[in-house]
């Protein structure tokens, strides 16, 4: 039996709680062929933000 693995894409999305949600329905909707390696979907966490020019951190770093 030959498995035959689609090339792999990483996408890396920051957004509000409450949207991650509808976030991962779109994505599984549009992603889905419902053959073997599909993908993965990891929800984490963001603790913080930092932008290295200005210092500023947080939702204002974004």
């Amino acid at each position: 039996m030959t498995i035959n693995l689609r090339p792999k894409l990483k996408i890396e999305i920051i957004s509000k709680e409450a949207s991650v949600r509808e976030i991962v329905e779109v994505i599984r909707d549009k992603a889905k062929t419902g053959e073997i390696g599909d993908g993965k979907i990891f929800i984490s966490s963001v603790d913080n933000a930092v932008a290295i020019r200005s210092g500023e951190e947080g939702p204002s770093a974004l």
